[in-house]
């Protein structure tokens, strides 16, 4: 709501300037002779003008302050660089580990900075995890866009699985480190996208008769939910076995109603 100032009686001084309003309305002798100003000529005694009309006349603080385009793309590249900074950081430490002094460190800017570009640790990492999930639901969607309904189940699980053990604090974090709700919002989008895909490999097989009939919303949720809560204790222990992803992709084609073993010897038999 923008304030507002009545002009009365007395003189209103502001800096470097001042107007008086008789009752006729009619605006009195200025401070410093400024009757280029012609808005303010006939003004009703007790009128309300806008704070911001008054405190900066006559000045540049009352012009608009537009960016120009150099402007605009330095400070693009500045919130880059902190945002990469943050992902760099929460690769190798978590989100616990994670403060607004050392992505600034990282970044090499103060830390006012961080903050004029983002709010908080949790805007900070709002940004990171939006980005980050939107990489791994690209990749995951790359690989489930052919191929037989049981073939797109095990390589979007494949695909989750390996891409999550190669960097284990990083997927920790965006799956199952506690975080701020906002953040954890982000976290929950992750996570029907990610069904998304399950749900659609699993209509085609159904379409097709490959699969049984089957509610591929409810099987692809329950399919996110085994995933992610698997790999919780790999990624936060930060070890893994070499049947993890295997085992995984076994349950997932169980699940969905395909055979496993039979899938294997018709894929050697082709």
């Amino acid at each position: 709501m923008r304030r507002m100032v009545r002009l009365r009686w007395r003189c209103l001084f502001l800096p470097g300037i001042g107007y008086r309003v008789d009752e006729s309305g009619r605006v009195g002798e200025a401070v410093r002779a400024h009757e280029r100003r012609r808005r303010y000529r006939r003004l009703p005694v007790g009128a309300a003008v806008p704070l911001t009309q008054v405190m900066n006349a006559g000045s540049i603080l009352g012009v608009a302050y537009r960016r120009t385009p150099a402007v605009q793309q330095r400070l693009d590249a500045q919130r880059d660089s902190i945002a990469s900074a943050a992902v760099a950081l929460l690769t190798a430490h978590g989100y616990r580990g994670l403060s607004i002094a050392a992505v600034a460190e990282s970044a090499g800017v103060a830390t006012g900075t961080v903050y004029r570009h983002f709010t908080d640790k949790s805007d900070l990492m709002v940004r990171v995890f939006r980005e980050q999930c939107s990489r791994e639901v690209d990749a995951v969607d790359a690989v489930a866009s052919t191929g037989s309904a049981a073939e797109r189940v095990a390589r979007v699980v494949e695909t989750f699985a390996l891409r999550a053990l190669r960097k284990p604090t990083l997927a920790y974090a965006l799956l199952a480190e506690p975080v701020d709700a906002a953040v954890d919002a982000e976290r929950l989008v992750f996570r029907r996208a990610f069904a998304r895909a399950f749900a659609d490999a699993i209509r085609v097989g159904v379409t097709t008769g490959e699969l049984p009939p089957q509610n591929p919303d409810l099987v692809a949720a329950a399919l996110v939910g085994a995933v992610g809560e698997v790999l919780t204790g790999p990624l936060s222990a930060g070890e893994t076995s070499t049947t993890t992803v295997p085992d995984l992709v076994t349950l997932a084609l169980r699940a969905v109603g395909s055979d496993p073993v039979l899938d294997r010897h018709e894929g050697a038999s082709s």
